[in-house]
C-alpha cells in the first residue's frame, strides 16, 4: 500500500511539469535516481558487484529500460495528452495481467480461487472507465491512448521480470538490487538527457526550471528509491498473483492525487470504484489465506 502511495506520485508530476515534454521529466527524474541510487550503494558497491553474474547485469538493463525509461516517457505523454482519470484506468489493467500470468507459476493459487479478485478489480477499471471515458471531462485522445497501452505492456513486463529475478538471487537484499536498478537507469538517463534537450526547443524561465527540478528530485526520491524499495520487499514476501493485485493501489492512490489537483470529490462511480478495488485485495488475500483440514 504504501508503494502504491508514493508510485501514484508519478501520474501527477506530469501535471506539476506541463511544460517540459515527457522525455525531459523521465530523464530528469531518472537522472537523479541514478545519482541517489549511487551514493547509497557506494560502500556496499564491491561486496555487491561480486554477486552478480554478467545474466544479471544484462537483467537489470532491461528492467531498468522497460520498468523506467520507457515506462515513463509512455506514461507522461498519456497524463499529458489523455489525463490522469484516463492513465490511471488503463494501467489499472496491470493486476488482471500479472495475475493471469503469476497463475501459471508452480504452486500457485489456483485462477478459479482468484476468480471474484480478479472481477472486483475488473468492474472498478469499470467504474473507472465509464466516469473518466464517457464523462464531458474526458479528453483522452488516441495517441494518449495508445502511450498508457504501451506503459501497461512495459510494466507488466517489469514486475513479472523483477519478481522472478528477485527469486533467483536470495544473496542480494531487495534494497541493493533496488539501487543497482537506479545505478543502471542512471547511466540510460544520460543518454535521455541528450535526447530530451536535442528534440526540445521551448524556452523556459528560471522559476519554471527550479520547478522542474524539485518536480523529478522529489519523485526520484519518494517513487524511485523509497517507493521501489517497498515494492522490492514486498515482491520477496508474496507470490506473484498476490503481487499482482497489490497495483491495484498505484490506481487508487493515483485517483486521490487527481481528485486533489482538480480540486473535487470523487463521483459516485469513483467511490465505487475504491471500493471495488479494496474489495478485490481482501479477496486476494483471503484465498491465499492457508486452509485448514478437517
Amino acid at each position: 500500500m504504501a508503494a502504491g502511495a508514493l508510485w501514484g506520485l508519478v501520474f501527477l508530476a506530469p501535471e506539476l511539469a506541463r511544460g517540459f515534454t515527457a522525455l525531459q521529466l523521465s530523464a530528469g527524474r531518472f537522472l537523479a535516481y541514478g545519482v541517489f541510487a549511487a551514493a547509497l550503494l557506494w560502500p556496499r558497491w564491491g561486496a555487491l558487484k561480486a554477486k552478480l553474474a554478467a545474466r544479471d547485469w544484462r537483467a537489470l538493463c532491461a528492467l531498468s529500460f522497460l520498468g523506467n525509461a520507457l515506462y515513463y516517457v509512455l506514461l507522461a505523454n498519456a497524463v499529458q495528452r489523455g489525463g490522469i482519470a484516463m492513465t490511471s484506468l488503463v494501467i489499472g489493467f496491470l493486476p488482471v495481467a500479472v495475475t493471469v500470468i503469476g497463475s501459471r507459476e508452480s504452486q500457485a493459487v489456483p485462477l478459479r480461487r482468484l476468480a471474484p479478485s480478479l472481477l472486483f478489480g475488473l468492474a472498478a477499471v469499470a467504474c473507472i472507465g465509464w466516469e473518466s471515458l464517457g464523462g464531458q471531462s474526458a479528453r483522452g485522445d488516441l495517441v494518449g491512448m495508445l502511450c498508457a497501452f504501451g506503459a501497461l505492456v512495459c510494466w507488466t513486463l517489469f514486475a513479472i521480470g523483477n519478481s522472478r529475478q528477485l527469486a533467483r538471487l536470495p544473496q542480494v537484499s531487495a534494497h541493493d538490487w533496488n539501487l543497482a536498478i537506479g545505478v543502471v537507469t542512471g547511466a540510460q538517463a544520460v543518454v535521455l538527457l541528450l535526447l530530451a534537450w536535442l528534440l526540445d526547443s521551448n524556452e523556459h524561465t528560471a522559476a519554471q526550471w527550479w520547478r522542474f527540478i524539485a518536480v523529478v528530485t522529489g519523485v526520484a526520491l519518494a517513487a524511485s528509491i523509497a517507493g521501489n524499495a517497498l515494492w522490492n520487499r514486498m515482491s520477496r514476501m508474496l507470490p506473484l498473483t498476490m503481487v499482482g493485485q497489490m497495483i491495484l493501489f498505484e490506481t487508487l492512490f493515483a485517483l486521490l492525487y487527481g481528485f486533489l489537483w482538480e480540486q473535487r470529490l470523487p463521483t459516485p462511480w469513483e467511490v465505487a470504484a475504491m471500493l471495488l478495488v479494496v474489495a478485490g485485495v481482501l479477496s486476494c488475500v483471503r484465498a491465499h489465506r492457508p486452509r485448514q483440514r478437517t
